[in-house]
């Protein structure tokens, strides 16, 4: 299979390259700022309409995942998102599009893939907005939600962790702000599983476990050998969803990759 993967130097981008790379695919992945080493990759500006249309053109992928997003830029995260389903649907590929939680405003707390979206912040509405469209142009497309994404040590949310304990960076973890978190190793297997099937619609990739930022700060503490009395935490007065809770059951019974829970994946290493 040809997968083009957008937003291939992010996080999750990475794991996807890397895992469909393993599996024998063929893998074209973009970055915006800089490629890593190896691989076949090409830069793409998701605002520059005429670059998308070329890129897709060009690449000529069976499935196009898109994991690529900026949080304060619309035109990326919506308008850009709306351009690559385009681009993809006018060249025949199967799309694939990572969305996330913020879509909702925890006024329900728990959601599953039936969920009208309801945000309440500028990053929500603009994931919604794509949401939006892509079901409209590419309804044969596999709209993705997740929520924080964990791995061994790669993420910002670990790297946050470890620079609190550290006294490096100033800030709080916040004991009533409460998601879903995935490992990303996880939810990459899991969102090539969708883009080698017939599925379509939208669907939840996030884990079991429900937990607070403070919650999981510890865990990666105790994971990594870090003291979680050096772990500030407070309740947020900054406006936005607090409680968002994924239900990925639906999902996780049509794939084989199981989404692990936090208090799983972040057990202490031996």
């Amino acid at each position: 299979m040809d997968i083009m993967i957008v937003g291939g130097s992010g996080f999750l981008g990475r794991e996807l390259v890397r895992q469909a790379g393993a599996a024998g695919h063929d893998v074209t992945a973009t970055f915006a700022t800089a490629a890593p080493a190896g691989g076949r990759w090409r830069r793409l500006d998701l605002r520059d309409g005429d670059a998308v249309e070329r890129a897709v053109r060009e690449a000529r992928p069976d499935v196009v995942v898109n994991a690529a997003y900026r949080k304060a830029d619309w035109r990326t995260t919506a308008d850009g998102a709306i351009r690559l389903a385009m681009a993809a649907t006018g060249h025949g590929a199967r799309l694939v599009h990572v969305s996330s939680d913020a879509v909702f405003s925890g006024a329900d707390i728990r959601y599953d893939e039936s969920a009208p979206p309801d945000p309440v912040t500028p990053y929500g509405a603009a994931k919604a907005a794509a949401e939006t469209a892509i079901r409209f142009l590419a309804p044969d497309a596999v709209i993705a939600r997740t929520s924080l994404i964990i791995g061994d040590g790669g993420s910002v949310h670990e790297a946050f962790v470890h620079d609190l304990a550290a006294g490096r960076r100033e800030g709080v973890l916040f004991t009533d702000v409460v998601r879903c978190p995935v490992h990303v190793a996880d939810l990459a297997g899991g969102l090539l599983e969708l883009a080698a099937s017939d599925r379509a619609g939208v669907h939840h990739l996030a884990g079991p476990d429900a937990v607070s930022r403070y919650e999981l700060g510890v865990l990666i503490a105790a994971r990594d050998g870090l003291d979680p009395a050096l772990l500030p935490a407070a309740r947020t007065d900054i406006p936005g969803p607090r409680d968002v809770r994924l239900d990925s059951t639906r999902t996780q019974h049509t794939l084989r990759t199981t989404l692990r829970g936090a208090r799983d994946f972040l057990r202490p290493r031996v």
